[in-house]
């Protein structure tokens, strides 16, 4: 499948392309996903960082569709790792519920980089949804030590339930705030701008990561630094999908 413009665009900026081999899928929840693939060399010639993502092409209708995913639990030695798919409509959600063993799909990998703040903020707060979940984990993960504040948006029920999804938090370090998505995510903008000037304490002391719909996310990152004057280094913010 050729890559279109896109995939032009890609190259021009030293994209990398390969191809991946579907191993098992996991159906975790009815909107839930997890597909394990074998990586076509790529992580021994990439290497590993946190929050990792490649953009995977798909067929929609004739078209190439791209979207970027967050590599879960990457084996460089194994050259393995796990896709995690929150489903709705459209032609990534399409492949991953149709996803066998022996399937292939082709990759970019391009612009991927993320060094963690250093040194480690004095507190994390994470504003993100089913879609940005590999990502939180792996930002927890590469930061363990640090106290960090979640608001989960929740589309369905099982979004809550986040052992099942793999989010497991530490009670001692980690506040759990789940909303429940209205307004088109409005309501999370809210819910966060009630909360988050009490808890911030130093703006300088803190990192503000914000994953959700690019609606969200903007409004949300104009207000930290804005309104808050998180700086700009403090602040990770990016649009995991449109409505």
């Amino acid at each position: 499948m050729g890559h279109g413009w896109e995939g032009v665009v890609l190259k021009l900026f030293r994209g990398k392309d390969f191809e991946f081999t579907v191993t098992a899928t996991e159906e975790v929840t009815e909107h839930y996903r997890r597909v394990h693939v074998t990586d076509g060399g790529m992580l021994a010639l990439t290497g590993v960082h946190p929050t990792m993502w490649v953009r995977l092409w798909f067929d929609d209708g004739g078209k190439p569709h791209q979207r970027a995913y967050t590599l879960v639990d990457p084996d460089p030695e194994a050259g393995t790792f796990t896709l995690e798919f929150a489903l709705h409509d459209g032609a990534a959600s399409e492949w991953a519920r149709d996803a066998a063993p022996g399937d292939t799909i082709e990759a970019t990998v391009q612009g991927t980089g993320f060094e963690p703040p250093d040194p480690a903020p004095a507190r994390l707060f994470v504003i993100g949804d089913p879609a940005a979940l590999p990502a939180v984990k792996s930002l927890l993960a590469a930061l363990p030590k640090t106290p960090a504040t979640i608001w989960f948006e929740t589309r369905h029920d099982a979004d809550g339930e986040l052992d099942r999804l793999g989010l497991c938090l530490d009670a001692g370090l980690h506040e759990l705030r789940t909303v429940e998505r209205r307004a088109s995510g409005g309501h999370l903008v809210q819910e966060v701008k009630a909360a988050l000037p009490e808890l911030l304490g130093d703006p300088e002391d803190a990192y503000v990561w914000i994953t959700c719909d690019t609606k969200t996310t903007r409004a949300l990152a104009s207000y930290v630094r804005k309104e808050l004057s998180v700086p700009k280094h403090h602040v990770h913010a990016l649009g995991y999908w449109r409505p």
